[in-house]
């Protein structure tokens, strides 16, 4: 699961990465030398989809979704298992509804493609597949042992 890991963190960096970097050729191409680059916002989009879709299973991995913390800090230890169990069931649930409605919906759209830079659709929605698909299984894996902490953050 480590190389996975590592790859996906890769990944994620690479497109973090240049989700910053085209913006910034943007302003640079338009505002010093009077040429935009065509479709650059195009691009942009697709890059925080794709680095959203993509990074969401090492958020899963570390535990750090959003949670009610403190709700679940005041259960005594039976019903707070018994929640943290009802959340990753639900969990998982979801992850697989969301990654199937995807599979589906990139085998209707295998021929779209955006308007400027004709990117074809399927790499969104394969970035919303993967990120889904990844996040149950790892929300499987969290059923043997649950990355919920102790501790809960309060403003």
């Amino acid at each position: 699961m480590k190389p996975l890991r590592r790859i996906i963190e890769y990944v994620s960096v690479f497109l973090l990465g240049a989700l910053v970097f085209v913006p910034f050729a943007q302003i640079i191409m338009r505002s010093l030398f009077g040429a935009p680059i065509v479709g650059a916002e195009e691009f942009t989009r697709f890059l925080l989809i794709c680095v959203v879709f993509v990074s969401y299973p090492l958020v899963v991995e570390a535990g750090e979704n959003i949670v009610m913390g403190d709700l679940r800090n005041a259960l005594p230890d039976v019903p707070r298992r018994i929640l943290n169990l009802a959340t990753s069931i639900a969990a998982i649930f979801i992850a697989c509804v969301v990654a199937y409605a995807a599979f589906k919906t990139i085998g209707m759209n295998l021929n779209n493609a955006t308007p400027t830079l004709k990117i074809p659709f399927w790499i969104f929605l394969g970035s919303t597949f993967f990120g889904f698909a990844s996040a149950a299984v790892v929300h499987l894996v969290h059923l043997r042992k649950p990355p919920q902490k102790a501790s809960s953050v309060i403003i």
